[in-house]
């Protein structure tokens, strides 16, 4: 009796394994001939896609000098005396200067930071719109064979 349990088990698992590699075993992949045409729109896609996490990256610093500019206005409002010099950084070099001075300064660079920051997300939209586009040609001729979605590691 105990030959024949024996016997049953493997057989059982014959079947599993037959199973999964029916459950495994999908179509074949298809061949797809990739153009000169084809690799320049991949390439291209590749090319804007890190451009646009360059431009995220510096929109990210300058939204991150532009919070400390707004941190230094706010504190510069605290101060009680109006005679002391405020330091304020020129390139390399700290410069003193009077304390309404130092708001116009600080206003001005706000503003500009600002106008830079739009300026690249409008640089990031028009790349999003171009990628848009090429992930809708591309999909359109490979179809699954290819990937063009962002790894998220």
């Amino acid at each position: 009796m105990r030959q024949m349990v024996v016997c049953q088990q493997p057989e059982k698992k014959e079947e599993k394994k037959t199973k999964m590699a029916a459950i495994v075993k999908g179509p074949a992949v298809e061949d797809v001939n990739v153009t000169f045409e084809d690799q320049q729109k991949i390439n291209k896609f590749a090319r804007n896609t890190s451009r646009m996490t360059e431009l995220k990256s510096e929109i990210e610093a300058k939204k991150k000098s532009l919070q400390n500019l707004e941190d230094a206005s706010d504190d510069l409002m605290m101060l009680d005396d109006d005679c002391v010099l405020i330091p304020y950084e020129i390139g390399d070099v700290f410069i003193s200067h009077s304390r309404e001075e130092t708001q116009v300064m600080l206003e001005s660079a706000r503003e500009t930071l600002e106008r830079e920051i739009g300026g690249l997300e409008d640089q990031v939209s028009a790349i999003q719109k171009v990628l848009g586009d090429l992930k809708v040609q591309l999909y359109a001729k490979f179809g699954n064979n290819i990937n063009l979605e962002a790894d998220e590691s």
